[in-house]
């Protein structure tokens, strides 16, 4: 799968410590946008990207395991952008604008080995628009269908993308779900939940489906606000049950707005992504598993 020009994505792996980091960089900025549908978010910068705030444009985004602790690899993001001069101008200073939310994986390797700022450094120099899928970047120790008492199985990174109305629309998605996956395409299981009662939740805080969908579509800031939002749908699609207060699931929004689009395009996009982003849910589980 290729991302939209101008939009990239690089993963730092641990196959050890079963963790890594992913980014999702636009060095020359997107219109950012975000929304948080689960109850046990790890976010960072997140406030900044919702409607009537001031800065419109981010440079990256970060998808990372470690929990909070993986939040580090930030930092290295950082200092990649920094060096080239990306960022938000103020004075004579530009700050790259940097979001991102966490995946809780240190129960299923090493817990001390965690994404750092020279793992987000490293996935930023890794970073293509045709990055790799399955057990890699975030998604090396995600784990899925852990809800109902049962073995979780593999989960996984998955990229999806489609074309519409002259721009195209991707996304970036890493499955470390509470809920089991369901493709909605082939109508099957892909990693379907035991046998069990729903009561046996797992450890709450430790799951989430979390992800970016990019395009080269021009949006405003409240348009890919929206897109994020509509973008769960495609969760709530691939993920059952989703968004429960076990979850921290996070759908994040870049617009480069390069492509030439008709009026009223939004509309288009917004179900096309919900679409990307479940075949990258079920893609990234089934690589995963394989």
């Amino acid at each position: 799968m290729e991302l939209p020009a101008g939009v990239s994505a690089g993963h730092w792996t641990d196959p050890v410590g079963r963790t890594g980091c992913t980014v999702v960089l636009a060095p020359g900025g997107g219109v950012a946008g975000v929304d948080v549908r689960g109850a046990a978010p790890g976010t960072l910068g997140t406030d900044a990207l919702r409607p009537g705030m001031l800065v419109e444009r981010a440079q990256a985004i970060l998808l990372t395991g470690g929990s909070a602790f993986g939040l580090a690899a930030a930092d290295g993001i950082m200092r990649y952008l920094d060096e080239r001069g990306a960022g938000y101008q103020i004075g004579p200073v530009r700050v790259p604008i940097v979001a991102g939310a966490v995946i809780f994986d240190l129960l299923n390797g090493d817990p001390r080995a965690r994404p750092d700022a020279d793992a987000g450094y490293s996935a930023c120099r890794d970073a293509t628009r045709h990055p790799g899928a399955g057990r890699v970047g975030a998604g090396t120790g995600a784990t899925v269908a852990k809800a109902g008492g049962g073995t979780p199985g593999p989960g996984g990174l998955g990229v999806a993308s489609e074309a519409v109305g002259g721009a195209v629309v991707a996304a970036i998605m890493v499955a470390n779900s509470a809920g089991g996956i369901w493709d909605d395409e082939r109508h099957e299981w892909v990693a379907p939940l035991a046998p069990g009662s729903p009561a046996a939740a797992p450890v709450p805080g430790a799951n989430t489906t979390i992800g970016v969908v990019v395009t080269d579509a021009k949006l405003t800031k409240e348009q890919a606000n929206r897109v994020a939002t509509v973008a769960h749908d495609g969760i709530a699609r691939a993920v059952r049950p989703a968004h429960t207060r076990y979850d921290g699931d996070t759908v994040f929004c870049l617009a480069t707005g390069t492509a030439v689009t008709p009026e009223r395009a939004e509309d288009a996009i917004e179900a096309v992504a919900a679409q990307v982003v479940a075949r990258a849910v079920v893609g990234g589980v089934r690589a995963g598993q394989s």
